[in-house]
């Protein structure tokens, strides 16, 4: 009964438009109730959640990525992209590819990465002929890279999700997502030249030499180089991923405001103020998904769930693809971080005893998140993008399928072939 009032009182409240957060904190206290036990459980185990010393690397990773959005380093990116292949068929797609890809590994948001070079390349491609839906499915798709970055909070998120159940290191999930995220912008390019040969989209000039290419990398490098410096902080055991958070923090103020100039006080201000935002929401997820698993450990839901697919099939295959499926379709409705908080618990038991590793589910996981990131109903990377195309979501939806099977692709060989996320880790270990 109490099992029912959890899923039940849950998905009644994502019905009725409730926020996420809230939904789980109101399903949590009506099985409290319904259970007999007192209430103060509920806020125990929340404080118990978010007081964790790794979390730190949250705020950190967020407050680097907004200084990067409002610092400038965009225009650069764009540049050093620009030079590299705006000069093939359809060479603004491939350039936002890159340019997007390149930023969310600095930023290490989709969000922040649709909303930055976004700004910059959707007004730009559709002034130089391209359509709206091209131009909004190729920025939205290539921003997801940035949830597989070094740069991303999202990697934190899903280590606590794990917490009781396997060991898995930051550093593991950093490396893991290296090779993936390679592939992942493949992928996207060869979605982004396909369809630009299809509609017959021009190409922009002739390649401007590899002097040019030089100078816009130099340009680019400064903000670049957050990237590299975090994994060979970690790598050498200079500092921790806490510390590389932090370290993160102070390369892009330094970036920003002494070397390229263009973080303005008021633009500071607004980072400052959309990072203590953003990692309000994220700890008050953190600490209520707490109370919310502690509740579906109690009444066994990962074992009920696995036994229920056990019941159907006993492939691994099979399972694997059942529960891609299922994280599709619960990341249509949920934010990234709740999907990984609620989903984490039920799931990476059921995949370990089918021989999948931890490390190769969490990398599973981030692509099926950002996929539901471009997926309506709640697909926020998705709708940021058509509000800066002027677009409807059906439109780019009409549309959307060569960019999802980019995705798919990437999602299928993380699933099938351990090699693509487990080889950087056991190089390194």
């Amino acid at each position: 009964m109490e099992l029912m009032v959890l899923a039940g009182s849950f998905a009644l409240l994502l019905v009725l438009g409730v926020p996420v957060a809230f939904a789980i904190g109101l399903s949590s206290i009506a099985t409290i109730l319904a259970a007999g036990l007192p209430v103060a459980v509920v806020f125990q185990k929340m404080l118990g959640g978010m007081q964790v010393f790794s979390f730190l690397a949250i705020p950190f990773f967020v407050f680097a990525g907004e200084l990067m959005l409002y610092g400038g380093i965009a225009d650069r990116i764009v540049r050093f992209a620009n030079s590299l292949v705006g000069h093939v068929r359809g060479g603004l797609g491939m350039s936002n590819v890159l340019g997007c890809t390149l930023f969310g590994g600095v930023a290490g948001s989709p969000l922040a990465d649709v909303s930055a070079m976004g700004s910059v390349m959707i007004p730009l491609m559709k002034k130089e002929g391209y359509h709206a839906d091209y131009a909004v499915n190729v920025t939205t798709h290539a921003a997801l890279v940035g949830a597989l970055t070094p740069t991303s909070h999202n990697l934190i998120i899903f280590t606590l999700a794990t917490t009781g159940i396997a060991s898995v290191s930051v550093f593991s999930l950093i490396l893991a997502g290296v090779i993936p995220a390679l592939i992942l912008t493949l992928c996207n390019l060869a979605a982004a030249y396909w369809v630009a040969v299809k509609r017959g989209y021009p190409t922009h000039g002739s390649f401007p030499g590899w002097g040019a290419v030089l100078r816009a990398f130099l340009g680019a490098l400064p903000g670049l180089l957050i990237v590299v410096i975090i994994l060979a902080g970690i790598l050498s055991g200079i500092f921790t991923a806490t510390e590389s958070a932090a370290t993160a923090v102070f390369w892009a103020l330094l970036i920003t405001a002494v070397v390229y100039r263009t973080l303005s006080w008021e633009n500071f201000l607004k980072a400052c103020a959309k990072a203590c935002k953003t990692t309000g929401v994220v700890l008050l997820l953190i600490g209520i998904s707490s109370a919310f698993g502690y509740f579906m450990a109690l009444y066994e839901v990962p074992q009920k769930t696995g036994e229920l697919m056990q019941s159907v099939t006993s492939e691994p295959w099979v399972i694997f693809l059942m529960i891609n499926v299922l994280l599709f379709v619960l990341g249509t409705f949920l934010d990234m971080a709740a999907t990984m908080l609620i989903c984490t618990p039920i799931f990476l038991p059921i995949a370990q005893a089918f021989g999948m590793d931890p490390v190769q589910f969490g990398v599973m996981m981030l692509i099926n998140c950002a996929l539901g990131l471009n997926t309506p109903p709640v697909g926020t990377t998705q709708f940021v993008g058509c509000a800066i195309g002027q677009i409807s979501v059906g439109q780019v939806m009409r549309s959307i399928a060569p960019f999802y099977g980019a995705l798919g692709l990437c999602l299928l060989l993380v699933t099938y072939v351990p090699a693509f996320s487990l080889w950087l880790p056991a190089l390194f270990k």
